[in-house]
């Protein structure tokens, strides 16, 4: 069964595949990180990562320029308990099944959402679609587009998406039937 897709106004929901085919991603997994320079901010409970930042969770791996690490004060098993990532500049968020590009994100993990906005560019397989602002819920694998923060001069995004006027635009991929619509011939080989 293929993935189904719901337009309404000017939000765009990609309905999640049913259950035996979506795997639910494991937001409890360990954070691993890479980066250029890491400062410790401790009195604030963060952490700034900076140049080639790479974070990875289960089967998500999240990119950027710049991250700050927001972490409770409590420790467990000799670590800080993280609770949010905001990440800015060229930021990418990579899954299984689909890759989203923006400006900026937060990854907040004990609602597990991530929110991107500016420029926002999401693919699916062949179906891309563009706006100001994405949420992913990671518990369902529901993803939301809207218009919202795009500015209204038109930019060009991959695959030629367009963004302008606080609109979700995109294009998805119909797959080849091979069968005739009925009193129809069918084409000779």
């Amino acid at each position: 069964m293929t993935r189904g897709f719901f337009l309404a106004s000017t939000a765009l929901v990609l309905v999640a595949a049913p259950a035996a085919a979506q795997t639910r991603h494991d937001s409890s997994a360990p954070i691993d990180f890479s980066s250029d320079h890491i400062e410790l901010q401790d009195r604030a409970n963060r952490v700034l990562l900076t140049g080639s930042v790479r974070i990875t969770q289960a089967e998500m791996t999240l990119t950027a320029a710049r991250m700050t690490v927001t972490y409770t004060g409590q420790i467990e098993k000799g670590s800080p308990q993280v609770s949010r990532l905001d990440a800015a500049g060229g930021v990418t968020v990579s899954r299984p099944d689909q890759t989203a590009r923006s400006n900026y994100a937060v990854y907040d993990l004990n609602r597990r959402v991530i929110t991107m906005v500016g420029g926002v560019t999401l693919r699916q397989g062949a179906n891309n679609v563009s706006g100001g602002r994405l949420s992913i819920n990671l518990d369902t694998g529901r993803a939301t587009i809207d218009g919202s923060g795009v500015s209204g001069g038109g930019t060009s995004g991959p695959g030629g998406m367009q963004s302008s006027g606080g609109r979700v635009t995109g294009r998805f991929s119909v797959p080849k039937r091979d069968t005739a619509p009925a009193g129809t011939p069918a084409p000779k080989q």
